[in-house]
């Protein structure tokens, strides 16, 4: 896997992440219904059924959304790669100009500007 490319690996990991969620859930799923049928009264097994319900729609839906954020993820990195791969390195010439220009425009700091500044009569007199 050393040699694969990172969008392949971010969908894969997804997949095993939705499946591993999918599972969960319907273990989740499963203990309501047994309580569901454990339940003495008609109020307790309905509420039992509605969580047993509730735990599948919430699970899917939170693994749909883990699919689509890794599907955009994965082409969000493939065209990254693709754009850095098409993209033109720039001339040493335009290079060598660009520092000389970053030189100009920040000059060296004197030693007038290294000294700390004076302290004022009014600071002074507070110490």
């Amino acid at each position: 896997m050393a040699d694969a490319d990172l969008d392949a690996v971010i969908r894969q990991l997804a997949k095993q992440q939705n499946k591993s969620l999918l599972a969960a859930a319907k273990k989740r799923k499963d203990r309501f219904n047994g309580l569901a049928m454990k339940a003495k009264d008609k109020d307790a097994k309905e509420r039992f059924k509605l969580l047993a319900r509730e735990v599948v729609e919430q699970a899917s839906a939170a693994a749909r959304r883990l699919l689509i954020s890794a599907d955009n993820v994965a082409d969000s990195y493939a065209r990254a790669m693709r754009q850095a791969a098409a993209a033109e390195l720039p001339k040493k010439a335009e290079v060598k100009k660009a520092e000389q220009k970053k030189d100009e425009i920040a000059p060296a700091k004197s030693k007038a500007d290294s000294k700390p500044a004076k302290k004022s009569a009014k600071s002074k007199k507070a110490a």
